[in-house]
């Protein structure tokens, strides 16, 4: 009995020291901030609009998803791509350099080490939604179907008309009002109050590095030549969390500029809407008030990217991930 509770002893141990503070023990960590204030105001400065108010606590990816989760992604889902889900563009001038070889059902995808914390572009809103079910279905391993891509937090991808989170869903696509509030509300209570900027400022942000603060990676109309461009070519994005002053009050990266972002919200008939403005946008774009944006949600650009939100994990799914943990240290410990 002794020798356990020392063996269970040195296991919780292992296991704390080894589980991070992220939304899944899987092999692409996601790390998350909490948004709280549950019931907050909406902003409502701008022609009438209300928007920002969300009645839930949850989460959002602190960064935006990179390059190298991505890969993983396609690693697991696309030694067959049916769905599209690599775009070649990303290994053109302004792709996020994501390579594959190989020939189908055989396709292997790599990406660069200064290339892989990256945000990841070309991603159509599919493309998101299908990351977004990999991810709730607990990063699987297999062709794209049932249980890996097209089922989970979304069904009907590619139906713009019947698509929609379904309840329950683990990782989703932020709502505009989710992403609105974890960019611009000041995390001061349930109140209306709002930035203008999701670097904490009404004042607009600089577009260089090194970052004292309120500073984002976005194009200077007022530079001359490479000075428009925070680093331009061949990157133009910044390592996520390069501005590492510049955080929103709820504590995300980048949600203005390095590179536009799905929200899943209808914004029409046909389209749905954007947030956030990319290394490619003047700074006006990074304002709370400019609501202009929407795409197609088949289109991939060279500029657009995603991040995910999810919900506070269930007990339960915490204390499974734990158990698994503990028992990968309780072998580790025996032997």
């Amino acid at each position: 009995m002794h020798r356990f509770a020392h063996r269970l002893r040195m296991a919780l141990a292992l296991a704390a020291a080894t589980i991070p503070f992220t939304s899944t023990c899987q092999a692409v960590t996601i790390d998350m901030v909490t948004v709280g204030n549950p019931g907050n105001a909406p902003d409502t400065r701008y022609n009438g609009v209300s928007v920002g108010s969300v009645d839930h606590v949850y989460q959002i990816g602190k960064y935006e998803v990179t390059a190298g989760q991505y890969t993983e992604f396609l690693n697991a889902v696309a030694k067959d791509d049916p769905n599209g889900l690599y775009n070649t563009f990303m290994v053109s001038s302004y792709g996020a350099n994501i390579q594959r070889t190989g020939s189908s059902p055989n396709y292997s995808y790599s990406v660069a080490p200064d290339w892989a914390d990256r945000p990841v572009n070309y991603v159509s809103l599919w493309d998101a939604a299908r990351f977004a079910n990999w991810l709730d279905n607990g990063q699987p391993t297999g062709p794209q179907g049932p249980g890996t891509t097209e089922d989970g937090a979304y069904l009907n991808i590619g139906n713009h008309a019947t698509f929609a989170r379904q309840p329950g869903a683990r990782f989703f696509i932020p709502t505009e009002n989710e992403w609105y509030k974890a960019a611009y509300h000041k995390n001061d209570g349930v109140t209306g109050n709002y930035w203008d900027y999701p670097t904490a400022s009404d004042t607009a942000p600089i577009n260089t590095l090194p970052d004292p603060g309120n500073h984002a990676n976005f194009y200077d109309v007022f530079g001359t030549g490479s000075n428009n461009y925070t680093i331009g070519s061949p990157y133009y994005r910044t390592e996520v969390g390069e501005f590492e002053n510049s955080t929103s009050p709820y504590g995300t990266f980048d949600q203005g500029g390095n590179a536009w972002e799905w929200n899943e919200t209808v914004v029409s008939s046909s389209s749905r809407g954007l947030r956030g403005g990319s290394f490619a946008t003047s700074s006006v774009i990074l304002l709370a008030s400019y609501f202009d944006d929407t795409l197609f949600p088949m289109f991939e650009y060279s500029d657009v990217g995603l991040r995910v939100a999810s919900l506070i994990p269930e007990p339960a799914s915490i204390t499974l991930c734990l158990a698994g943990v503990l028992m990968l240290a309780l072998r580790r410990v025996r032997k």
